[in-house]
């Protein structure tokens, strides 16, 4: 696939509600910041990339749309604060304006995020949603639809997109969690930054956003051409049969390791397990747990891909790309994988063993 035509749209829509003025100059520095990075990168791997910028408040702006990110300008005089928060009006306008894209004679992503400090409050008085934009405090102008009726709407049109579309949200707390799944945004591609923080805005846009499309321009070459896992690791990933035939996995030999299962039952630490099931003495890095619980995994860590069928083991330096894993030490979910056991390397000798899982030892 090297002389694929790899095309990224990349959309930021950006609040710009008044609560967000303690954020304005982080969040036009740390943009700017990001688009440079994404320059670079897309020189890099040889990948086009276009960048969209969208900021709302009562209602919503379309500042930048679909520029080849090497001849980008600053975001500074276009980042606007002003009224509430029309967050639903956003994501929808975003979604329509791209869908407008031409996919003509090349590869088509589409990743779009989605940045908020607040909840959903004025939506519905939107241009999006057939109003003019300026919230209305009076019933004597009603607008046209609830904000149920928008949320559904919202929930459907995130719910039908296609597999070369990605879209995540960067919310403030839980409530905002609770508040886009119910919009429709995949639960793992839903993020919480800190909003009360000075360094909040670099945070989630210098690291949780550069982690996240680093990895999705990487993946964009070996078959993966969007995620519902942004932020989770991506274990769903390693099911497409092309993205592993491209990555290259080595099978270990059937006799290089063993399998067992925990089957204590008390929480038991790793060596004294290892040293009771093989009868040797227990050597650091040698096992590997099942990661059934969300985990820190480190940048040093070898990954193992089981197959459940066949029972073979694969391994190789592509393992931490393929599960979407940065070169820094990060937070994974896991998830129910029918296919594939991921095992993940412990350096650890007092690591508590959870009864039932796997355990995975090189001997």
């Amino acid at each position: 696939m090297s002389g694929e035509n790899y095309i990224n749209h990349i959309s930021l829509v950006l609040d710009g509600s008044v609560s967000m003025t303690p954020h304005a100059d982080a969040l036009v520095r740390v943009a700017d910041a990001e688009i440079a990075h994404l320059a670079r990168r897309s020189t890099e791997l040889n990948q086009e990339t276009r960048i969209t910028v969208y900021v709302f408040g009562d209602d919503v702006r379309c500042v930048i749309y679909d520029k080849d990110v090497l001849r980008l300008p600053s975001i500074r005089d276009l980042y606007r604060i002003s009224g509430n928060t029309a967050l639903i009006a956003a994501a929808m306008k975003s979604q329509d304006d791209l869908a407008q894209t031409a996919q003509l004679y090349g590869d088509h992503a589409f990743l779009t995020y989605v940045l908020t400090d607040g909840e959903e409050n004025v939506s519905r008085w939107s241009t999006v949603f057939g109003g003019d934009g300026n919230r209305r405090y009076s019933e004597r102008t009603p607008a046209r639809h609830t904000t149920a009726e928008l949320t559904r709407m919202l929930a459907t049109r995130l719910g039908g997109l296609a597999d070369n579309w990605t879209v995540a949200a960067l919310v403030p707390n839980q409530r905002g969690v609770f508040e886009a799944k119910s919009f429709g945004f995949p639960a793992d591609n839903i993020a919480v930054w800190d909003t009360f923080s000075a360094r909040g805005v670099e945070d989630v846009i210098g690291g949780t956003v550069r982690t996240a499309t680093d990895t999705f321009m990487l993946n964009r070459s070996r078959g993966i051409r969007g995620s519902r896992t942004l932020f989770a690791g991506g274990i769903g990933q390693v099911n497409a049969a092309n993205v592993r035939a491209s990555l290259g996995f080595r099978p270990l030999p059937r006799e290089a390791y063993c399998l067992h299962t925990v089957v204590d039952d008390r929480d038991m630490q790793i060596r004294p397990y290892v040293e009771a099931v093989t009868g040797e003495t227990y050597r650091t890095g040698s096992a590997f747990y099942e990661l059934t619980k969300p985990e820190k995994i480190q940048p040093q860590k070898v990954i193992m891909v089981r197959n459940r069928k066949s029972g073979r083991v694969y391994t190789g330096p592509d393992a931490r790309s393929l599960l979407s894993l940065p070169d820094h030490e990060v937070r994974v979910k896991p998830e129910h994988n029918p296919e594939f056991q991921i095992f993940v390397q412990s350096t650890s000798v007092n690591r508590r063993l959870v009864p039932g899982t796997r355990l995975l030892v090189l001997l």
